[in-house]
C-alpha cells in the first residue's frame, strides 16, 4: 500500500430515531425523569423481598421438577427466572444477588446449548442465591465476598469448557 492510499479515517456521528425522539419538544426533562424513576424504585422496594422469594420459588420448582434428559428445556425455563433476578438485583440494592443470578444464567445458557448438566453446580448457585437475598447481604458487592465469587466463576468456567 502506498502512502497515497493511506487516508485518515473520517469519524461521523449517526443520529438514531431514538435520539431524535428523546430530544423532541414536549418531553420530560432528564433530571425529572430520573427523579421519577428513583421515586418509583423506592415505592417498589418494600415488595421486592416478596418478588425475589416468588422468583426463587419458581426457579427451584422448575429445576426440582426437571428430568435430567430434558435439560435443554428446563434450563431455558429456569434461565428466565435467573435473568429476572439478575436484571433488577442491583437496582434494588442487591449487587451480590445480581452477580450470582448472572453466574447461574451463564450456567443455564450453557446447559441449554448442550453442556453437561451437573446438579451440584445448580445447587451451589441456588444456595448462593438464597444467601444473597438475605438482608444482611443487601449492599454487599461481589468483591467483598471473594471466596464465593471466585468459586462461582470457576464453576462457570468449568461448565463453559466442558465437552458437550
Amino acid at each position: 500500500m502506498s502512502d497515497s492510499d493511506n487516508h485518515d479515517a473520517r469519524v461521523f456521528s449517526v443520529e438514531t430515531s431514538f435520539q431524535r425522539m428523546a430530544r423532541r419538544p414536549g418531553g420530560v426533562p432528564r433530571d425529572q425523569a430520573i427523579e421519577k424513576a428513583w421515586s418509583r424504585v423506592e415505592e417498589i422496594k418494600p415488595s421486592f423481598d416478596n418478588w425475589v422469594n416468588a422468583e426463587l420459588q419458581s426457579l427451584t420448582e422448575v429445576i426440582g421438577a426437571a428430568p435430567p434428559e430434558s435439560a435443554k428445556q428446563w434450563a431455558e425455563a429456569a434461565g428466565v427466572h435467573s435473568r429476572r433476578l439478575r436484571d433488577v438485583g442491583t437496582t434494588m440494592g442487591f449487587e451480590l444477588l445480581t452477580f450470582v443470578a448472572d453466574s447461574l444464567s451463564d450456567v443455564l445458557d450453557a446447559i441449554a446449548a448442550g453442556a453437561e448438566c451437573n446438579s451440584n453446580t445448580i445447587r451451589c448457585h441456588i444456595d448462593a442465591l438464597f444467601l444473597a437475598r438475605q438482608h444482611s447481604y443487601r449492599g454487599v458487592k461481589p468483591e467483598q465476598v471473594p471466596e464465593l465469587t471466585s468459586g462461582l466463576r470457576r464453576i462457570v468456567d468449568q461448565v463453559n469448557t466442558s465437552p458437550s
